[in-house]
């Protein structure tokens, strides 16, 4: 039918679009330079979908259908992409062979400190390890003090802590291998675990159950004390994130969480000094650590007799989550840049497991099975002991070797 020019065609007009058209707000030129692609490619979308590139209101003919390839489908299903496989490396990157290393999963004799030097405690003697030149050096050993029982390097690693078994402590500057500052008390239990609160801060656990804070830069170096364990105090971390609280782990089976905003002295100990008591483990707590992502997460670990790792809600002393690895936890590891903890164990399975943590819903996946003590790590690389092997493996990295046995499926 023909239709006069002048005249609109009304059945082959969208009413409700012409309406819209007629009292909408007219809408501003758009700048496509300065929108997002996102914005350019919804915009498009609209006009083709509902506007339908539409510039006109009237309308004097009938308009041809559009082919259906060029009608956008809606119906088509969303295929999910293919989860990538982590796959953990089963070789070492290098092995590092030492001789005289005391077997005793109690005692701290490595440390790894952020200048890539790895210092180990070899009965009486310090050694240094530069993992980036490979050469080692050793500090002046000293003699008819004991076996060292702990080392640990300061935040700066400017001196390296060093406890012996006759309850000494020595700072010992790396670069000359003396002795810068010290104390000696044999009234005082030996040693058995250091963290250091600042660079000038050292808070020491000893085998008596006595925790205490040193400031080496005062003639009166005792500047705080938790009282809470009754037997040796095995593992001490300060929380990274706030750097206010305290966590312990002893001989007496018990996790005690302190707040450094409540000292006591020594000569009016307090009996509920520490913030939260924890005794829900049945063994040695060897392990503990905070959460890097996350203030008020702690992970712990029990020993030959409870196999559990367990995680704490710092605020309340809840606790989120509790694991049975099957084995002994001797030291916990937690990835810095994602919710990813890896756990080494001793008997019975002797293996080392990563978990995924993810609202404190844990996966675990053993990773190895060789007899080790210690986990360290600086950046990537982590190692672990092996009688007189010091085996480095690179964990929390992306590229990662791939071995059939080791494949994790997360």
């Amino acid at each position: 039918v023909e239709y006069d020019r002048f005249i609109p065609f009304r059945s082959a007009m969208d009413m409700d679009y012409a309406r819209f058209a007629l009292t909408g707000p007219s809408r501003p030129q758009r700048d496509g330079s300065r929108e997002s692609p996102s914005s350019v490619a919804y915009q498009k979308l609209l006009d083709d979908c509902i506007l339908k590139n539409r510039s006109r209101i009237l309308a004097f003919k009938t308009a041809p259908e559009a082919p259906a390839s060029k009608l956008p489908q809606f119906d088509e299903p969303i295929r999910p992409q293919k989860k990538q496989q982590r796959r953990i490396p089963k070789e070492p990157e290098r092995v590092l062979v030492i001789y005289g290393l005391l077997d005793d999963n109690v005692l701290n004799l490595l440390d790894w400190g952020s200048n890539n030097v790895l210092a180990i405690g070899l009965e009486d003697a310090v050694y240094l390890w530069d993992a980036a030149n490979e050469s080692t050096k050793l500090l002046q050993p000293v003699e008819d003090r004991g076996p060292i029982t702990c080392i640990r390097w300061s935040p700066d690693c400017a001196v390296l802590a060093v406890a012996f078994g006759n309850s000494d402590l020595s700072l010992i500057d790396p670069a000359t291998g003396h002795v810068v500052d010290g104390m000696e008390d044999e009234d005082q239990a030996p040693v058995l675990s250091l963290a250091w609160r600042s660079n000038s801060i050292l808070t020491v656990g000893r085998f008596d159950g006595t925790v205490v804070d040193y400031d080496f830069r005062k003639d009166d170096m005792f500047i705080c004390f938790y009282n809470g364990h009754r037997r040796g105090v095995c593992s001490l971390k300060w929380s990274v994130l706030s750097g206010r609280y305290l966590a312990s782990g002893g001989q007496d089976k018990l996790v005690h969480i302190w707040d450094a905003c409540m000292p006591v002295s020594c000569d009016h100990p307090r009996q509920c000094q520490w913030l939260h008591r924890i005794s829900s483990h049945t063994s040695i707590v060897k392990a503990v650590d905070w959460c890097p992502t996350r203030s008020n997460l702690l992970a712990s670990g029990g020993g030959c007799n409870d196999h559990c790792v367990k995680f704490w809600n710092t605020v309340n002393g809840a606790c989120l989550n509790s694991i049975d690895a099957g084995s002994e936890v001797c030291a916990l590891l937690w990835d810095k840049n994602k919710s990813e903890l890896l756990t080494s164990h001793g008997s019975p399975n002797n293996q080392l497991t990563l978990s995924v943590v993810g609202n404190i819903a844990m996966g675990s996946f053993v990773v190895s099975k060789r007899q080790y003590i210690f986990i360290q790590a600086h950046g990537f690389e982590i190692f672990k002991y092996e009688r007189n092997r010091l085996r480095f493996l690179m964990i929390f990295n992306m590229a990662l070797i791939s071995h059939e046995d080791i494949t994790l499926h997360t």
